[in-house]
This record gives C-alpha cells, sequence and structure tokens, in this order.
C-alpha cells in the first residue's frame, strides 16, 4: 500500500514591529513574565487561526523598546496587508506591527540581518513626557569631547569591555558601520549601527561615554578600557528605558511588499 504525505504548503512571512519596552519583560518568552514574543504570537495565532510561533531579528531586554524590530514566521494562509488591521486590533496598544512583507522559506530574521541600528536618548532638562523615554541626566556634558570618544570604537573590532557578565557569546567582535552623537534642543540622542550587538553592550558604550562627557574619563582613558577587554573596567550601564533598536537591515530582494488586493 502506497502511503501518499499530506503536506500543506507554508509561506514566510516578516513584520515589523515597534513596541514600548517598560510593559514587558523583554522580548523572549518565558515563564510567569509577561513578554513582546508571547503577545506578538497570540495575536498572530488569533488573527491566522493556526499555531504561530515567531523569531525575533534579536532580542530585546526588559525595558528596552523598539521602533524597528523585526520577526519571521510561518503560515499555510496566503496573506494580504489588510491582515496587519486586524493584527493591530488584537494586540494591546504598546504593541504595533508596522508592516508586513512575504520572503523566500529559508529566510530567517536573526541570520540574515546585515545590520542593527541603535539610538539611546538622553534628556538634558526634566520633562515628564520623557518618562520611561530618555534618561535624564543633569550634569553639564562636554558633547563634543563625547563625539571624539565614540569614533574611537571604528579602530576596533572587541567589545568585550561592555559586554554584560555571563553572556553567552562565542565571540565578542563587532563590525561597527556607523556611530554618532547629536542634539535636538534638550535631548541628546546616541546613534550606533554595526553586523552585530553584544548583550548590554550599547548601554555600556553610553554609560562610559558619559564619564568621558562629565570629565570622569579622559579618551586615552577609554581607549584604555577598550583595549583591556575586560567588562570590570567599563562603567555601568545606563538604564534600559532609553534605548531603542530603531531598524534591522537585509539583503535587496528578500523582503517583498504585500500589497492590499493580493489573495
Amino acid at each position: 500500500m502506497q502511503i501518499i504525505e499530506n503536506t500543506i504548503q507554508k509561506y514566510r512571512y516578516v513584520i515589523k514591529i515597534a513596541y514600548d519596552g517598560m510593559k514587558y519583560k523583554g522580548w523572549q518568552i518565558q515563564e510567569n513574565a509577561s513578554t513582546v514574543q508571547e503577545e506578538i504570537e497570540k495575536a498572530l495565532s488569533i488573527a491566522l487561526r493556526e499555531k504561530i510561533t515567531i523569531v525575533g531579528a534579536g532580542r530585546t531586554d526588559t525595558g528596552v523598546h523598539a521602533t524597528g524590530q523585526f520577526a519571521h514566521f510561518d503560515s499555510s494562509k496566503k496573506l494580504d496587508f489588510n491582515i496587519v488591521h486586524f493584527i493591530n486590533g488584537i494586540l494591546p496598544y504598546s504593541i504595533s506591527v508596522l508592516n508586513i512583507y512575504k520572503s523566500i522559506p529559508e529566510f530567517h530574521a536573526r541570520f540574515d540581518a546585515t545590520f542593527r541600528r541603535y539610538l539611546y536618548r538622553i534628556c538634558l532638562k526634566k520633562n515628564p513626557f520623557e518618562i520611561e523615554r530618555a534618561l535624564f541626566v543633569p550634569y553639564k556634558l562636554d558633547m563634543q569631547k563625547m563625539q571624539e570618544a565614540s569614533q574611537q570604537l571604528l579602530k576596533f573590532k572587541n567589545f568585550a569591555s561592555f559586554c554584560k557578565a555571563n553572556s553567552d557569546n562565542k565571540t565578542y567582535f563587532c563590525d561597527i558601520h556607523f556611530v554618532e552623537w547629536k542634539r535636538n534642543h534638550d535631548i541628546l540622542e546616541f546613534h550606533i549601527q554595526a553586523n552585530r550587538f553584544l548583550r548590554g553592550m550599547v548601554r555600556g558604550v553610553v554609560g562610559t561615554l558619559l564619564d568621558v562627557g562629565k570629565g570622569k574619563l579622559s579618551i586615552p582613558e577609554f581607549i584604555e578600557i577598550i583595549e583591556s577587554q575586560d567588562r570590570k573596567n567599563a562603567k555601568m550601564n545606563v538604564l534600559p528605558y532609553g534605548l531603542y533598536l530603531v531598524d534591522v537591515g537585509y539583503p535587496a530582494g528578500l523582503l517583498m511588499e504585500l500589497n492590499h488586493e493580493e489573495k
């Protein structure tokens, strides 16, 4: 007797997501805690009427926000863009699906990413509307020295000095593409992009650069911290709620827009 295997065609989709990290214990699903991944999987499973599991481009920590996180999932349904409105109607207000794309079956949100871009926001003037959105720093900062020190990061590859303790990393090497401080009225913005980041790396870098801005560290001392490859030499991580994952990059052609008419 010939056995015919019943296979259901699966389509691979990619979603772009924004969320308020203060409402969740990070991205990754964990027991007895509300997470971003869990909320999105529940909403997708309800909307598509099938069990959905998503894989994110990165795992943001508790309190870290995102304006451009990406994740992929498989579905037996052929979707069009209108599903975004349905999913957002199910999701809590603190999470939003911004866009949905189709991709090739082999696409992987984490391993196919060519860069991640982060932003850290610092508020120089007490502002009740920036609570849990930016770190309040009531000190005078030397932005020129912070800018000069930040450019030193481009000269290095090993960033073990800024990696969170007890992290399971096979390598501490990162290729930083650009780094820059910008001022927008009373808000300082730290922009950084790299092919990958170590756990806690951006918050450790910002915390150490702030000591440069306060005059507690010289630029040569900042360089020595990087060269030491020892987390004990870097300064404390700044608080998570000023950090945003703003974008993830992929090779051209992997993310294909869905239109409103596709069935």
